[in-house]
């Protein structure tokens, strides 16, 4: 996504560098201007923009979602900015998602290419038969109901250690802190384990592979913002050194999984088992059984990997985080969804996935969460195919698309006159999902670029909620107020809690064969 970390925007080398590029400079700004006085096009509303850099100065502060917000408010949900070089259009109601998401979707269904966001994977590849095949074989293959319904048994086994660990570290003999114990490490943990399993196999969790800490550094440099994506003839002088490192890191993650790989390959010598993880179905779908079968080759399997390991555990990690922050401050909510689990599933055992579509109050409490803390707020940028008009603004070819999910989600035309209280049964009697058909709730996307993965998404998501929901009381230590926990965001590749949940579980099940 259009994400913007606190990465130093310039090295020494890069300041002296400017310099340089000056006389450039003047010449930009001097053929942009003259451009856009000869142009009778009618482009949407905006802001004034600063020379060569356009308006990247609204996507540099701590919350770019929050600035984009208030700059709708006064320009209209359909806002042109200039980002550097790059045309740049903010879409921040339903309404207007609907005409860049739905109605001319074929449109807007391309990605702009960025210097260290373009992997060869599914999510930054351009709109074309490369991206069709590829969407194809993961529905197919990767993400279908057959396949998620396939790791029931490792979420099952992963989900019951959590229990366990949260119910040791909270027990006041061995947890120094009097019982408090850290769910937002704890929910990390028991995700990023169900996903190197799906992914790499059970057995890959503790071979000694520093996946967690390469994912991590290609999340932080695809969220960080590079001047030279928007100023493009800055792109030869890397100023802030985003381009070495990004190759450095992707070189990292290309040895790490030609290993993985290598050793799939060898314990599939011979042998007819069953695809117990994504690598091997991947693998085998590089020998298709048919000549004119689409087949992957070597590099897009491990870029699908990487997609499927930045897909499926920030994401889903910081969903829960988000959910149970908001329970612990709406102590009533937390009580509704506990009624409904002990009505449903009684307090004489765990919950088995199977309940969770008896679980409809819980559902309209992700919903709700997801509403008011999409994971990722601006969605990752979409781009204009051809020169197209939307209610009579010109929106040039290349033009860059970004969702504001965020202000979408607080449109009072949409959520009424509260749009900012967090109100779960605002979902009662409705049939508004997350699924991209409503407009006005797209945390995944919509269209033919929402998020492929939503299912199991989703399905971690609930199945982790409801068994923490179920098996402990939670409150907040040192008799801190609801009120007073800290909601802050902190921006990246996903907007997460800026503070660690700190929270007091009492077991409450009536079994201890957990």
């Amino acid at each position: 996504m259009l994400g913007f970390r606190q990465i130093p925007m310039f090295s020494w080398v890069g300041l002296l560098s400017i310099v340089c590029v000056g006389i450039l400079s003047l010449i930009y700004i001097l053929h942009t201007f003259f451009r856009n006085k000869s142009s009778s096009l009618q482009l949407p509303p905006g802001p004034f923009g600063l020379p060569i850099i356009g308006h990247v100065h609204h996507m540099l502060g701590d919350l770019p979602h929050h600035n984009l917000h208030k700059l709708s408010q006064k320009y209209g949900s359909i806002m042109q900015l200039r980002l550097g070089h790059v045309p740049t259009v903010v879409v921040s109601s339903p309404e207007a998602a609907e005409l860049f998401l739905k109605t001319h979707d074929t449109n807007f269904a391309s990605r702009p290419q960025n210097l260290g966001g373009d992997t060869g994977g599914m999510g930054s590849a351009q709109y074309g038969p490369y991206w069709r095949n590829l969407r194809k074989l993961c529905s197919i293959h990767l993400l279908s109901m057959s396949k998620v319904d396939s790791f029931k048994s490792l979420r099952k086994d992963k989900v019951r250690d959590l229990v366990r660990n949260i119910n040791k570290a909270s027990s006041a003999e061995s947890a120094e802190g009097g019982g408090v114990v850290d769910m937002s490490n704890q929910v990390g943990l028991v995700i990023e384990n169900i996903t190197y399993g799906m992914i790499f196999g059970v057995d890959y969790i503790n071979k000694g592979y520093n996946i967690k800490e390469c994912i991590r550094d290609a999340e932080i440099l695809a969220g960080a913002f590079n001047l030279a994506d928007y100023i493009t003839f800055l792109r030869p002088f890397d100023l802030q050194g985003l381009t070495k490192r990004t190759k450095d890191v992707i070189k990292n993650l290309d040895d790490m999984l030609e290993k993985i790989i290598v050793e799939h390959e060898h314990d599939m010598i011979g042998q007819q088992k069953d695809h117990r993880d994504f690598i091997d179905v991947m693998l085998s779908l590089m020998k298709p059984e048919k000549d004119n079968e689409e087949k992957l080759d070597r590099g897009t399997v491990k870029a699908l990997t990487l997609d499927m390991l930045a897909g499926a555990m920030d994401t889903t990690i910081t969903a829960i985080d988000w959910v149970l922050a908001e329970l612990v401050r709406h102590p009533q909510v937390m009580k509704k969804i506990q009624e409904e689990l002990v009505n449903e599933v009684g307090l004489n055992r765990m919950v088995e996935e199977s309940d969770l579509v008896k679980l409809a109050y819980m559902e309209m409490v992700v919903k709700e969460t997801l509403r008011l803390h999409p994971v990722a707020p601006l969605l990752i940028p979409h781009e204009s195919i051809e020169d197209i008009s939307i209610k009579g603004y010109h929106i040039a070819k290349r033009s860059r698309i970004i969702v504001n999910v965020w202000s979408v989600g607080r449109d009072p035309n949409a959520w009424s006159n509260n749009p900012e209280e967090f109100y779960p049964e605002r979902f009662m009697n409705t049939d508004i999902d997350v699924r991209g058909h409503d407009l006005q709730l797209i945390p995944f996307g919509a269209g033919r670029r929402k998020c492929p993965g939503i299912e199991l998404g989703l399905r971690q998501v609930q199945f982790v909620l409801a068994q923490l929901v179920h098996c402990f009381n939670w409150e907040l230590p040192d008799g801190m107020s609801p009120r007073d926990l800290d909601m802050k965001e902190k921006f990246g590749v996903t907007v997460r809690r800026a503070i660690p949940l700190l929270l007091v579980p009492t077991y409450r099940l009536h079994v201890n064969n957990i």
